[in-house]
């Protein structure tokens, strides 16, 4: 006579494996290549150290590993990575996009920088481009083409605070501890306290970190509304999982 666990049938003897995910591991790899393209030119014509310092750099070396290792995952198949992993990894990268066109490379901005900008030639321009509009593109496309919907929770949001929270504390620490004629001593000309005061900066550290939230906010909601994908052998989730890429 069988013994129960003598008589437990494993899943995978009568329910064939999940087929890879050709399409979703090909379009991964591609947007980790363009990240990681992008922050090896930027280390090579670059002071490393002042390189790593910027919070676009950080974002990409996030899309890198998360999309990375979603190919891999995808053609292994693999369950997909934790939602609120690939959710933070989606909204910093959108962020970085979203700041770069609508602030920094923008004649009508405050902190314009587009002259600097339009200076930038060569394994530069590619990489500027790279780093700053092909990875936030890719991103949110993989998020909507190639992921189930409803993996993300309201708490995420606030969760997602963490990063651009420490890169903050980062920043604003490694600008105190410079001194003053140091090249590139605060990354960002809205995070210069030597110009602005801590005031000001706060006040747009504050402002930003709202904006961090209400997009997360958003993120979220469209991820509650957005269509399924039509295509299943492509998907990268799947609903009992819950999980994003």
């Amino acid at each position: 006579m069988l013994t129960p666990r003598s008589a437990a049938v494993p899943a995978s003897a009568v329910m064939p494996a999940a087929p890879p995910r050709p399409y979703a591991a090909a379009f991964r790899g591609l947007i980790a290549l363009s990240a990681a393209t992008g922050l090896v030119i930027e280390c090579v014509y670059g002071n490393v150290l002042v390189v790593l310092s910027f919070f676009t750099i950080w974002s990409n070396m996030l899309v890198a590993v998360a999309l990375g290792w979603g190919a891999v995952r995808a053609w292994t198949r693999r369950p997909p990575l934790p939602a609120l992993w690939t959710g933070g990894v989606l909204l910093c990268i959108t962020v970085v996009g979203l700041v770069f066109h609508l602030v920094l490379d923008n004649e009508a901005s405050e902190f314009d920088q587009a002259a600097e900008i339009a200076r930038l030639t060569g394994a530069k321009a590619v990489a500027n481009q790279l780093l700053h509009t092909v990875t936030p593109i890719g991103t949110a496309l993989d998020f909507l083409l190639l992921t189930l919907p409803g993996a993300l929770r309201w708490r995420h949001a606030a969760q997602w605070l963490a990063l651009p929270g420490l890169y903050l504390t980062f920043a604003l620490t490694r600008g105190a501890l410079l001194s003053p004629g140091a090249p590139t001593r605060y990354t960002y000309p809205f995070l210069d306290v030597a110009s602005l005061g801590y005031a000001a900066v706060l006040t747009n550290a504050a402002v930003l970190g709202a904006a961090f939230y209400a997009l997360g906010l958003a993120i979220v909601g469209l991820d509650r509304v957005r269509p399924a994908p039509r295509r299943p052998g492509n998907r990268i989730s799947s609903q009992r999982a819950r999980g994003l890429k």
